[in-house]
């Protein structure tokens, strides 16, 4: 392993100012449905294909705000390439929550992260229904377009209009009551399918013990392996990661005091407590268990907290696991303004490296970059096996906690730094990868990300040359109004427009 050193100068002014950050954080209600024409520079040709990206549109209900952007009705963007030119179009998911508030023109459900509908505590009391805001994530799959959130069931969209189909079930292997995360594992080489390309995702039913059930699908859609496993305590679980022989999840060290949320006082996320004093547990579940094989083994390492993992590849007895780790979890407060946040009171996400031994039980990290960062992308046929550059946004600065302004390339053999900052206006999303038709090395491609720009108050797709972040952006799209920041997405090899 190579000591990982940034090639960047240190920073010390601040990069950005809270206001400007803030207007990303404005309701989209429109629906659009464009060629992009304000463009600078130019899309490369080869770059055929659609990026679709999730997150919450709306920021209020007719004027009510929600105390939580996570708890915002997801939209749809779709940026479909192709010939050179991009075409725009994005959508609400239409949710049986969304299309009852909308008609209502009010608060009518709880949120997950603290919004409460109006009148206190009385009419919030022991009402346990929270809506599906599929919001997360969206993946086009099986001949299938989801939007995902990890409460509930996926939504089925239509790829080309994003019409809402209804929710998908997956030929009923899934009931109506069990979800489907929002972070599944695509990996193209699916060993114990003859090199197939599979999907792996889970769910989760926390309690007293939490159940966790597995899902492999196959490029068809179908379900073709399907298992669940119980492990001890409340487990909070928003990401994981494979290997060709492990499905493995990070159990952070929280409590949860249900009584609050019953009450109709707190949200269920604000009835969560970080437990600093217990140690993170790793929960390591075999794909393909063999007879006589234990079904789960638990690891232990320093408390901390993960949202989000990069990538796990098997070396040996070891499993290296690449993960986004926080000091604590990042707690939300009944009264608190997420527009008013202190970032420098905040500790940062940082990159570490896990060494799982398999043979010892014993757990060793490392530091591969201290910078302020978040949402990491790498090459897809990697996924689960060793890799060697990722993507990730980061803070412009160097130390410290601060939003999102830059995109930074890590070579994970040379330690090398590749940078590249949208401040001191812009702020920027998660990267996607997307390789180079017919590409051999691994970071022949280009990386797509949306950036918002405070000056305009309007997003921008952005274009780098994956292999040479310092040729700068080789095309920027300006659309012709702001997305509010989103979570995920996904990008596709389909062209989903019609010309």
């Amino acid at each position: 392993m190579q000591s990982f050193k940034s090639q960047e100068s240190p920073v010390t002014e601040k990069s950005y100012t809270r206001a400007d950050w803030q207007g990303g954080y404005q309701s989209l209600t429109q629906e659009f449905d464009y060629w992009i024409d304000d463009i600078e520079g130019q899309i490369p040709r080869e770059l055929q294909g659609t990026l679709f990206r999730n997150g919450p549109g709306l920021l209020d209900v007719n004027g009510q705000p929600l105390h939580h952007p996570f708890d915002g009705d997801g939209m749809i963007s779709k940026i479909t390439f192709t010939s050179g030119r991009a075409h725009f179009r994005n959508r609400f998911v239409h949710t049986t929550g969304y299309l009852a508030e909308q008609k209502a023109g009010k608060i009518l459900y709880r949120g997950a992260f603290g919004t409460q509908k109006a009148g206190g505590w009385l009419a919030n009391i022991f009402d346990f229904k929270l809506k599906n805001i599929a919001n997360t994530n969206v993946i086009y799959w099986g001949g299938k377009l989801l939007a995902l959130w990890e409460g509930g069931e996926a939504y089925r969209l239509d790829p080309y209009t994003l019409k809402t189909l209804g929710n998908e079930y997956f030929n009923g292997v899934l009931s109506a009551d069990e979800a489907f995360a929002a972070h599944p594992r695509l990996k193209n080489n699916c060993e114990q399918d003859g090199g197939a390309p599979c999907l792996v995702n889970f769910s989760i039913k926390p309690g007293l013990s939490t159940t966790i059930t597995i899902f492999e699908l196959n490029s068809a859609g179908k379900i073709v392996r399907h298992h669940a496993h119980s492990v001890p305590g409340f487990c909070f679980i928003h990401d994981f990661v494979i290997t060709p022989n492990y499905c493995i999840f990070f159990q952070n060290p929280v409590s949860f005091n249900p009584i609050p949320f019953a009450l109709g006082i707190r949200a269920a996320v604000e009835c969560i407590k970080f437990q600093p004093n217990q140690p993170t547990q790793i929960l390591i579940i075999p794909r393909f268990p063999k007879k006589g094989q234990e079904k789960i083994k638990i690891l232990e390492t320093q408390s901390g907290f993960v949202f989000h993992h990069i990538n796990a590849f098997e070396v040996g007895d070891e499993v290296l696991i690449d993960s986004i780790c926080y000091q604590s979890f990042p707690e939300v407060e009944p009264e608190s303004d997420f527009r008013q946040v202190d970032f420098e009171a905040l500790s940062p996400g940082q990159l570490w490296r896990f060494y799982l031994n398999l043979k010892n039980g014993t757990v060793r990290r490392e530091l591969i970059d201290g910078r302020c960062c978040e949402f990491a992308n790498i090459h897809p046929a990697n996924v689960g096996r060793p890799y060697r550059y990722l993507y990730i946004g980061a803070a412009h600065a160097e130390t410290g906690n601060a939003p999102l302004q830059a995109l930074l390339k890590i070579d994970l053999e040379s330690g090398e730094r590749q940078f590249w900052s949208a401040a001191p206006r812009g702020f920027v999303g998660e990267p996607i990868f997307v390789p180079r038709p017919d590409s051999e090395k691994e970071d022949d491609g280009w990386v797509l990300a949306l950036v918002y720009d405070a000056t305009h108050n309007r997003s921008d797709v952005v274009i780098l040359d994956a292999s040479d972040f310092h040729k700068g952006v080789i095309a920027r799209l300006h659309l012709k109004h702001h997305i509010p920041y989103g979570l995920h997405g996904s990008f596709t090899s389909k062209v989903f427009v019609k010309i």
